[in-house]
């Protein structure tokens, strides 16, 4: 008994290093897009009311592919399940590539949609990381997971000037340069997962419960499945709303903040210092989303992933608040994105290892798809919102909605509180 939980400890610890590896690679995947997503977005429709599709479309992907991936996990492992969703995110860094070159907004939308499957694989990639971990570090696992993306993550948005100077050579618009980067990060990220993720985590946590020989029909990974049995617990509707509504609230006001910040700068809104302003605030955010995550796992087994949840949950209202009361202030909405990020970091991390800490190993999988679909949907359904909402009421507007969002969860994990 004691040399097979060695024998787990560490390959426990060799799949999370290679999970860190990968995601430090395939977390360049939205980098670009998020940075110049709804700028390209207006240039090629031609309406600032299309602001928010691009990233709407990135987070369709994203949650109509989350429940499918999770599906392939069950069926044939994590393994192929990544490098699946990775590859097709390859191919739609290259729609982007030509969306940018023929100027194709039908184009750029069905790229990003597959650009959205790199998300759906790092939110996979975070519960991988749970499949054989200890009860007691599940958070520290899943976290130092997300904290890889980091690297990525807060590069991508960064890619603009060297993105430029590829496009540059190859004789193609500065605006393409970036995704053809990207599409570099995710292919070494898929060849690292697909060489190197052996034993493959969930198919050795099935074989260690008993299950390895489950039928498939008892191992569906539906949505139905998945909200049948968040219906059943308690804890996971608390940890599941706070992550859908942290994720929804964070991708609307991200979203919207470079079309802000090219507002505020007027007819400066090309100059290329507005353009570095607007990667750099993207990927400070991004940073704050990942930077610090291994802290939050820290917390999270030290305090409890529902204390930590509704701490992220409140950094968010701080946030939105920063956000819409100083909306013309530039620091201050670059300082509320950093906030906005942390408190994301936070929420999810929290949320996630509440969501499998309140499970049996076989619900898992399932209400993982349902947890990444759902909270993917949100954060598309707020990207929707946000851009007709910016219309009406400006980026303060978009905020306040948020907020509302925000609080509304808060008081429901609260309330979870009290009754458990």
């Amino acid at each position: 008994m004691t040399s097979t939980a060695e024998a787990t400890r560490s390959t426990q610890r060799r799949i999370v290093r290679t999970l860190s590896v990968a995601q430090i690679f395939s977390g360049l995947g939205n980098g670009s897009t998020l940075a110049l997503g709804s700028i390209l977005a207006v240039d090629l429709s031609g309406s600032e009311a299309w602001a928010g599709s691009v990233n709407t479309a990135l987070t369709l992907g994203t949650a109509v592919t989350a429940i499918p991936l999770s599906r392939l996990a069950l069926q044939r492992g994590r393994r192929v399940a990544l490098t699946t969703g990775l590859a097709a995110a390859i191919a739609g860094t290259f729609l982007m590539v030509t969306a940018v070159t023929a100027q194709l907004f039908v184009v750029l939308l069905a790229g990003s949609f597959l650009v959205g499957l790199a998300s759906a694989v790092n939110l996979q990639a975070r519960f991988a990381a749970t499949d054989l971990a200890d009860p007691a570090h599940r958070g520290r696992d899943l976290s130092l997971v997300v904290w890889a993306i980091t690297i990525g993550a807060v590069a991508g948005p960064n890619m603009v000037s060297p993105g430029a100077v590829l496009a540059g050579w190859l004789d193609i618009p500065p605006a393409a340069g970036p995704f053809l980067i990207s599409a570099l990060g995710m292919v070494v990220g898929a060849a690292i997962v697909a060489l190197s993720l052996h034993p493959d985590p969930l198919l050795t946590r099935r074989a260690l419960d008993g299950v390895a020989h489950t039928p498939a029909s008892k191992l569906s990974g539906t949505w139905q499945e998945g909200w049948r049995i968040v219906k059943q617990h308690p804890t996971a509707r608390g940890a599941a709303v706070a992550v859908i509504a942290a994720h929804a609230v964070m991708v609307a006001v991200m979203s919207m903040t470079p079309l802000h910040m090219q507002h505020h700068a007027g007819h400066d809104a090309g100059n290329p210092d507005t353009i570095a302003l607007i990667g750099l605030t993207i990927s400070l955010h991004i940073a704050g989303m990942y930077a610090l995550s291994p802290l939050m796992g820290i917390l999270t087994d030290r305090f409890g992933p529902r204390n930590t949840a509704l701490a992220g949950l409140l950094t968010l209202v701080a946030a939105v608040a920063l956000t819409g009361l100083a909306s013309q202030n530039m620091g201050s909405v670059t300082f509320g994105l950093i906030l906005l990020g942390l408190g994301w970091s936070a929420t999810t991390v929290a949320g996630s290892t509440l969501l499998v800490a309140s499970l049996t190993p076989a619900e898992r999988v399932p209400v993982q798809g349902f947890s990444d679909a759902t909270m993917s949907l949100a954060g598309a359904l707020g990207s929707a919102a946000a851009g007709p909402v910016m219309g009406l009421t400006g980026y303060s507007g978009v905020s306040a909605l948020a907020a509302a969002v925000v609080a509304a969860a808060a008081v429901a994990l609260l309330r979870l509180r009290v009754r458990g």
